[in-house]
């Protein structure tokens, strides 16, 4: 029989709150990327309507505003940035589609990354746009 003392009882115990924690974590991230692949009333979820809105502009895409838009990412993690990403180009497409716009403008990034974030995320867009010189008083009804 084991006797459960010392370091090996501590070993369980750390086991055992480490293990289910990790596993709601990622069951609860994985259960958000369920949900967004439902459909809706209209047959298409909103990840499909995000990859539609990328497809429709990706022509209308210039270099600077693609840069801006990887500026704009940076804070977010290395494994969650590829879907951050995705979501505000998806925000702006749609947006430059609704404005039937020739060319994705530093505006609509702007608006686009706005619309699409938390409030959160706003002190580091203000901060990045400061840094790019870019004004903000015609984005202050949208934070």
């Amino acid at each position: 029989m084991v006797k459960l003392d010392g370091w090996f009882l501590w070993l369980i115990l750390f086991w055992v709150i480490f293990l289910p924690t990790m596993m709601s974590i990622g069951g609860f991230f994985m259960f958000r990327k369920f949900l967004k692949r439902l459909p809706k009333e209209d047959g298409k979820s909103d990840l499909d309507w995000e990859e539609h809105y990328l497809k429709e502009t990706i022509a209308l895409w210039k270099k600077e505003e693609k840069a801006l838009l990887e500026e704009l990412v940076k804070p977010v993690p290395e494994l969650f940035r590829d879907v951050a990403r995705q979501k505000i180009a998806g925000t702006i497409g749609k947006l430059a589609l609704e404005e039937k716009a020739k060319a994705i403008t530093q505006d609509l990034v702007v608006r686009g990354y706005i619309i699409a974030t938390p409030k959160r995320d706003h002190k580091f867009l203000l901060k990045t746009l400061r840094e790019q010189k870019i004004d903000v008083t015609p984005y202050q009804q949208l934070f």
